[in-house]
């Protein structure tokens, strides 16, 4: 038996998430204190009150899910759940993971990734970018839609999640044109994503050489766990290879499908999505009907998991 986590990113946020943990146990409402502390506002407030509007900010939304997500570790961690082989986080959730595996201290994690929400909105004007899910056709297919729909505009397959599901992003022609394109070239749907720019495309790199400047601040630690990066479905065995990976990270697509097979390959059997949602859980089960798939987000899941790694320990 092998056991990776995976950490969810943007999309997975709701009003309300780890309230449950944060008012049964110590550990979840240290690391939410902790989160205010540095943050010097009150994003446990967000969390559980909301108002939705400003949870869905990108420069809170990244800050929250990674707070709520580390607070449902440290649950988990608390009752006495397995230590991973490995651990990989989709998108902003790769910081969740190197937190998770000691590469990043909690606080700087959690100041980074408002930088990165802040810094990923300046790049692309509001209103000018976005993102769109291709559902139906191959990660090649969707390549070749966007290389033809170039030129009208800029258009990147930037989250290869599973078989079937691409997402694209780029300037407003750009998508304009791959949305005709991908029609014509079968895509049962191509659906506008609810975001507010085109993140992990080339449009982002700005961002990400702003970000770079923080990350050459603070301490990276070689993981103490095995860390798979977005940006090449490999691990990550050191400090300076996590820098240069979370750099690359918001201007580079999202290799999903990649990294979910090289666990897999490499022996993981059972993954536990841990934070709110489960849009990981549903990827995974996408991609191997075999490997066994959980999350924990509250006290029935947990409960749910525990009883899981009793059955097969």
């Amino acid at each position: 038996m092998s056991i990776a986590f995976f950490f969810p990113g943007q999309g997975s946020q709701y009003v309300g998430m780890a309230r449950e943990f944060y008012e049964n146990f110590s550990e979840a409402r240290d690391v939410f204190s902790k989160a205010d502390e540095a943050l010097r506002f009150s994003i446990s407030g967000m969390c559980f009150s909301g108002p939705e509007e400003d949870l869905n900010k990108t420069i809170n939304t990244q800050p929250a899910v990674l707070t709520a997500s580390v607070a449902c570790l440290e649950v988990l961690r608390r009752a006495g759940g397995p230590v991973p082989f490995a651990v990989a986080g989709h998108s902003l959730g790769e910081y969740t993971a190197l937190v998770a595996a000691g590469s990043l201290l909690f606080e700087d994690a959690v100041q980074l990734v408002r930088k990165r929400g802040q810094y990923m909105q300046e790049a692309v004007p509001l209103g000018a970018g976005g993102m769109a899910a291709v559902v139906g056709l191959s990660g090649e297919a969707v390549r070749e839609v966007c290389r033809k729909a170039s030129a009208a505009g800029i258009v990147e397959a930037v989250n290869l999640n599973c078989p079937g599901q691409v997402v694209v992003a780029g300037d407003n022609e750009g998508l304009k044109a791959a949305g005709l394109l991908a029609k014509e070239a079968g895509a049962k749907r191509f659906i506008p994503l609810p975001v507010s720019a085109p993140f992990h495309s080339s449009l982002m790199r700005p961002a990400g050489e702003k970000l770079a400047k923080d990350l050459d601040k603070i301490s990276i630690a070689d993981p103490a766990i095995s860390v798979v990066a977005n940006v090449n479905a490999d691990f990550v065995r050191t400090g300076q290879e996590v820098m240069n990976s979370l750099v690359r990270q918001v201007y580079s697509p999202v290799r999903w499908e990649e990294s979910v097979r090289l666990l897999i390959s490499s022996g993981v059997t059972i993954i536990i999505e841990v934070g709110p949602g489960k849009v990981l859980s549903g990827l995974v089960k996408k991609i191997s009907r075999e490997t066994v798939v959980c999350n924990i987000e509250d006290g029935a899941s947990l409960e749910k998991v525990l009883a899981l790694i009793r059955e097969v320990s």
